[in-house]
């Protein structure tokens, strides 16, 4: 997964505070990297009314979004967690302001992912946000650790909970893993059992995120047919009975409150429901799925995540078909986005 390249990282007054903010370096020879920017005391603040979830498409990161957790949050300190990359986040959203402290954990190994400090700076998170990078590695490293624990723990406690591009990809029930690599669309229905379509479930539980499989850059990398042959597998297999799934673009959040979820950004989100067993859904075969219901958030309306609809006229309605491993819609000329 790309690596997020948020804007402004580069302007001088930025670098400068960053370097003058950036004293707290993981020490030689543990297992994770650390570094903070602002005042890394715990802050202890009332937990929020409602659970609040960031739904990030990959791409260039959303101002609106961020602002959004830290207002949510009350402030405090903002936690960032993944397994490779920089600290780049830390002076990007801590110029932001309203917050204590911006702290980047890098956990690269199960040994990163059980170790107490690692534990008590996410168990203290006012808002925690998920990187992109590679999604396999958090399933590998994070999955049955108390890494999960610590963020399901905040999560029940309306903690503020964010993921962009493979931070999202690990937020569903339901996840696309990459544990043999990307698959693209074309591949995907072609063979739904394909080596490298590795799905995953019952990572991270957090609220409104139950019953779906979630993916990110879903214009820029054309990954529709993907979603959709991700959503057969769940129900062919046995693992749900129905499924929903979310798409969303690049340069995009989803800002979900109490199951809510508004746009911000440039792009649209989509949201895809199941509808029985796929006619043919079976290895080396290219996939049909009829009349998968879709509906595309693009303007300022609003989905309700917990009834799976809208209800001010926000979403174009319409269904995508899968025939031979070839989509198609009922929207004008077949466009499937």
């Amino acid at each position: 997964m790309r690596m997020p390249f948020p804007r402004g990282l580069l302007s001088a007054l930025s670098l400068s505070l960053a370097a003058l903010l950036l004293p707290c370096q993981a020490q030689a020879g543990k297992p994770y990297d650390y570094a903070v920017v602002g005042n890394p005391a715990n802050v202890v603040l009332p937990a929020p009314a409602q659970p609040s979830l960031v739904l990030m498409g990959g791409g260039p990161d959303v101002d609106d979004a961020f602002k959004w957790m830290i207002a949510k949050s009350g402030g405090g300190n903002f936690v960032i967690l993944r397994s490779r990359g920089t600290d780049a986040y830390n002076p990007y959203v801590y110029d932001m302001g309203g917050v204590a402290s911006v702290e980047t954990i890098i956990i690269p190994s199960r040994e990163a992912a059980s170790d107490p400090f690692v534990i008590a700076r996410i168990q203290g998170a006012e808002a925690l946000f998920i990187a992109g990078g590679d999604q396999s590695d958090y399933v590998k490293f994070w999955k049955g650790t108390p890494v999960q624990t610590a963020i399901e723990a905040l999560a029940a406690k309306n903690i503020p909970i964010g993921g962009t591009s493979a931070g999202l990809a690990v937020m569903s029930k339901f996840s696309f893993t990459a544990l043999n690599g990307t698959i693209t669309s074309a591949a995907a229905l072609a063979n739904p059992y394909d080596k490298s379509l590795t799905l995953g479930r019952d990572f991270l539980t957090l609220p409104d995120m139950g019953g779906l499989i979630a993916d990110p850059h879903l214009d820029a990398r054309d990954r529709m047919g993907r979603l959709i042959t991700f959503m057969a597998r769940i129900v062919a297999d046995g693992w749900s009975s129905s499924v929903h799934g979310v798409g969303v673009d690049v340069e995009t959040a989803l800002l979900v409150e109490g199951g809510k979820a508004t746009r911000v950004g440039l792009g649209s989100a989509y949201f895809l429901r199941t509808v029985g067993l796929p006619e043919v859904c079976k290895p080396k075969t290219p996939l049909t799925y009829r009349n998968v219901a879709t509906q595309r958030l693009s303007g300022n309306g609003s989905f309700d995540m917990r009834n799976w609809a809208s209800y001010d006229g926000g979403t174009v309605n319409y269904s995508i078909s899968a025939v031979n491993g070839v989509l198609s819609s009922t929207q004008a000329g077949g466009a499937i986005y």
